[in-house]
């Protein structure tokens, strides 16, 4: 398939997918205040996000956008905005009442019927806070195409396949955070105080990103 060093690129993957950035932040967040659930939705909403990059960059869109100051510039201040808006809803979401778990959260919000709408929107903002970032898709315009052999005739295919089995390594990975951040969550004491504390960071964290996005230069000039 022109595929060079599939063991190699397999094991790249994983090691970026386990280093902490926005996506990571957002499902270990979520998995920690409402249980492994949340956490796992999260997780489908990043690579949800991830296949428009893949698409993207695949037939060619991503490539223009580099490109273009203009193009780049306007989805990076969309994306900007976007984190720093999770990220204000994180600062300014109220804590749970004392004493009450995730696990307890989960419970209570299945009794009212709100979960499938809660976890509706975590699944969207996962993949809007992906989609909508620019930097991603550049990363894999500069990542993948080390991999493709050279003479391969179809290197759109040979991109697809592999952006296809990152995302795929990718979710797994994802899981594997939002299951050892609900883990924790269950294990710590004063567990409110500290799930609250931790979306109070991760909200500072997530507007810190959005400012540094909006602030970074295009990537050819």
């Amino acid at each position: 398939m022109g595929i060079d060093h599939l063991a190699l690129f397999v094991a790249a993957g994983i090691v970026l997918n386990l280093t902490p950035g926005p996506d990571v932040l957002y499902i270990v967040t979520n998995a920690m205040r409402s249980g492994a659930r949340a956490g796992i939705v999260a997780a489908l909403g990043i690579t949800a996000g991830c296949f428009v990059h893949i698409l993207a960059a695949a037939i060619g869109v991503s490539a223009l956008m580099a490109a273009s100051a203009t193009a780049f510039t306007l989805l990076k201040w969309a994306g900007a905005a976007y984190l720093v808006f999770v990220g204000l809803r994180m600062l300014l979401a109220r804590a749970s009442a004392p004493g009450q778990s995730a696990a307890m959260n989960s419970v209570a919000a299945c009794a009212d019927g709100t979960s499938g709408k809660a976890l509706k929107r975590v699944f969207f903002q996962g993949f809007w806070t992906n989609a909508l970032n620019p930097k991603v898709a550049l990363f894999f315009l500069a990542f993948v195409p080390q991999f493709i052999a050279p003479g391969v005739d179809n290197k759109p295919l040979a991109f697809l396949l592999l952006g296809l089995l990152f995302n795929f390594n990718a979710l797994w990975v994802n899981i594997g955070w939002a299951g050892a951040a609900a883990w924790l969550a269950g294990r710590l004491t004063s567990v409110q105080q500290a799930m609250h504390g931790l979306e109070r960071a991760a909200g500072l964290m997530f507007v810190g990103f959005g400012l540094k996005l909006a602030f970074s230069g295009h990537p050819v000039t």
